[in-house]
């Protein structure tokens, strides 16, 4: 399958691909995050929105919501969850609003899927664009320099009568500004057992070269990968989060 095929069929159970992600937790974070560094504003964008669930707490938490995303069936899907939410269907590489906003978000390492560096940097210049004067812009990234093609990560979930086990994990080939994310599904009820394997592509960097990418825009401050926990970047892992104050 191709790598928006397999997004696109699993529109009706994504969510269920992503159980074991604590939504909630990583969009407190956040808004800690924006009350730190941010202003006082409550627009919010989130960019690869999926079905809406940071979009959800956010909204929750007093935002007004809104999300981007390519896939139109996951966004009828965020719609039904967020009904006083705007959804878009626009690609994140270049996008536009109509007006200037508080916060940008874009969680699940899904800034990756800009296809290139060059689209990479159109993101954030349009990421730029669309925040107020003092707005701020968090996501979470993964240095290619450290990605261990060896890691997967597996977790089980059950719908119906069917048992699906996911599995996902990085692969960078060592050179080069491409990498990936490997897929496996695999379907067992006690009829048959069905396997989707895919591999999508996505743009891969270093924090040193994404830093350099974003100055020109952003004062930038690096945080660990613990949505729980404000702790500096300590330069070791390969995963961080990205808040990013215009300038």
């Amino acid at each position: 399958m191709t790598a928006n095929a397999l997004y696109t069929d699993l529109s009706g159970f994504y969510d269920l691909m992503c159980v074991d992600i604590d939504y909630q937790t990583q969009s407190n974070c956040i808004r800690r995050l924006h009350q730190l560094f941010g202003n006082d504003g409550n627009t919010h964008l989130d960019l690869a929105c999926g079905t809406g669930p940071h979009v959800r707490h956010f909204i929750d938490y007093g935002y007004h919501g809104n999300g981007l995303d390519i896939n139109q069936p996951m966004l009828d899907l965020a719609k039904k969850r967020c009904p006083e939410a705007s959804f878009f269907m626009q690609s994140m590489s270049e996008f536009c609003v109509d007006e200037p906003l508080d916060l940008i978000t874009c969680f699940l390492y899904s800034i990756h899927y800009n296809d290139g560096i060059e689209r990479l940097k159109s993101c954030i210049a349009s990421v730029h664009r669309a925040l107020k004067a003092d707005g701020i812009f968090c996501f979470n990234v993964v240095d290619k320099q450290k990605i261990n093609n060896k890691l997967f990560v597996k977790h089980t979930a059950k719908q119906a009568d069917d048992l699906f086990t996911f599995s996902s994990g990085w692969y960078y080939s060592g050179h080069g500004e491409k990498q990936s994310l490997k897929l496996s599904i695999e379907k067992t009820n006690t009829q048959k057992t069905q396997l989707w394997n895919d591999e999508h592509g996505m743009v891969a960097f270093s924090f040193d070269e994404l830093i350099d990418i974003l100055k020109p825009y952003f004062e930038v401050h690096i945080f660990e990968h613990d949505y729980e926990k404000l702790l500096p970047y300590d330069k070791r892992s390969g995963n961080a989060i990205f808040t990013c104050l215009k300038i």
